[in-house]
């Protein structure tokens, strides 16, 4: 196991993070449940690279109490998590998000210098979904009523299994970060309701290359939402994986790496 590396903000902050490698920065950053370990597959594509791969705030370090973060709180909470890393590391990196991180990894790039952007399915709801998602609302009730368990099952429900999977329970069982997600419920809860509030501008002032992608297998509103993102950044390029899903760089890392490894090579 890598062990945890720690560097101090001005502000006295503590950022936490795993280095792999040596070369020009890379920073992965994990999404909504996913586990740090999300990007083991992912680095080995990237030998050319220092991968560093952050824990993000308020799941399991940085937060001195993780519950007095407000939901309006969470996203510039990670936004400036992410351009003290940035500010911190040697060199402008490359910043590779996923969902949620992917939507982290753009906001931060608008104020920070970077060398390029790699978002795979951004954590923004189109507007005609989000008059219906709810998401946060409905865990939040499951929550209070004592059913921690069926609260985040949901979440796993509508993002990472839109068209359905014939044994839930099981699957989630064998999924080791299942107990973790479980005891993170809240945090989930205001993540999602920052994600609920977000409203895609009409111009995002990313000055460095964006890679935006999706695979055809993902949830359709994270799809449609990928192509609107990518149609508000002023330097962007937009790629769909065919029979990807929303797990994207995690479940088929050979594939995307070599077009994320394509894209940055011509924006070298």
């Amino acid at each position: 196991m890598t062990p945890m590396q720690t560097v101090t903000t001005d502000d006295g902050g503590r950022i936490e993070f795993e280095r792999h490698g040596s070369g020009p920065p890379l920073i992965l950053l994990h999404g909504g449940m996913a586990p740090p370990e999300y990007w083991t597959p992912v680095i080995p594509h990237f030998e050319e690279y220092a991968s560093i791969v952050p824990q993000r705030p308020g799941f399991g370090t940085c937060l001195d109490d993780p519950a007095d973060t407000t939901a309006a709180d969470v996203l510039d909470r990670e936004v400036r998590y992410v351009r003290n890393l940035i500010d911190a590391v040697e060199g402008d990196p490359v910043v590779f998000g996923h969902s949620y991180g992917a939507l982290t990894a753009i906001e931060a790039a608008t104020g920070a210098d970077v060398a390029a952007v790699v978002a795979y399915e951004p954590a923004v709801l189109p507007e005609d979904y989000r008059e219906t998602a709810a998401l946060a609302d409905r865990m939040a009730a499951l929550i209070e009523d004592g059913r921690r368990h069926e609260a985040v099952k949901r979440y796993v429900e509508r993002v990472l299994h839109p068209d359905g999977i014939d044994d839930l329970d099981a699957w989630l069982a064998d999924w080791p970060v299942w107990p973790d997600c479980v005891a993170l419920a809240e945090e989930v809860v205001r993540m999602n309701r920052a994600v609920e509030r977000y409203r895609l501008p009409d111009r995002l002032a990313v000055d460095a290359p964006v890679l935006v992608s999706s695979g055809t297998n993902g949830p359709d509103f994270l799809r449609q939402s990928a192509r609107s993102v990518h149609d508000v950044l002023p330097h962007s390029r937009f790629v769909e994986f065919d029979g990807v899903g929303h797990g994207g760089p995690g479940n088929a890392p050979e594939v995307i790496a070599a077009e994320v490894e394509t894209f940055l090579r011509n924006h070298s």
